[in-house]
């Protein structure tokens, strides 16, 4: 029996995202060098200028495929979690599409437009920070992490994390997450 529970930043990290996230922004009139990852979709909306629904409304949720390796790991895996700045509109969609159920799943209306924390994930799986290793691609994922006292790894399957080259536990391929638990 795994000794740590997976929770899994969504966005980046199991699915491969990054340009259904940026064509919204783009169709909304925004240059693709003024958009950043990481942000929750609200407050990325605000900086930006724009409407949240219009936003949602052009985010196509279908195009979304999970990166390789990534159905093999959820197959695998008994309880999990997943925490995300994503809205809960497109997240849920996205998941039932997959056909992935984690234990918890929370989107950015659980944090009321906040920025994710892990806490409130700790509280509904009824873990601690020791009992879990979050998984993500961004220094936003890596400080909620750090916030609670969990464990955190990179998920360098994301071309764009491994560009970064960042330290600690950098995972290469998504069944690496396995031999953390």
């Amino acid at each position: 029996m795994p000794s740590r529970i997976p929770v899994f930043d969504l966005d980046g990290t199991l699915i491969d995202s990054d340009e259904a996230l940026v064509q919204p922004f783009l169709e909304l009139g925004i240059a693709r060098e003024d958009i950043t990852f990481g942000l929750p979709a609200e407050q990325a909306c605000v900086e930006l200028g724009l409407s949240i629904d219009d936003y949602v409304r052009l985010y196509d949720e279908d195009v979304v495929q999970p990166f390789d390796g990534v159905e093999d790991l959820v197959g695998r895996l008994g309880r999990w979690a997943v925490c995300s700045n994503k809205h809960p509109k497109s997240a849920a969609g996205e998941l039932a599409r997959l056909g992935w159920r984690p234990e918890v799943a929370l989107f950015t209306d659980a944090f009321e437009g906040r920025p994710k924390e892990l806490g409130p994930v700790l509280e509904l799986l009824d873990l601690g920070p020791d009992d879990v290793v979050f998984v993500g691609d961004t220094d936003h994922d890596r400080r909620c992490a750090e916030a609670v006292g969990a464990a955190f790894a990179w998920a360098a399957w994301n071309p764009r994390c491994a560009a970064r080259s960042p330290e600690g536990i950098v995972l290469r391929r998504p069944s690496e997450v396995l031999e953390l638990l």
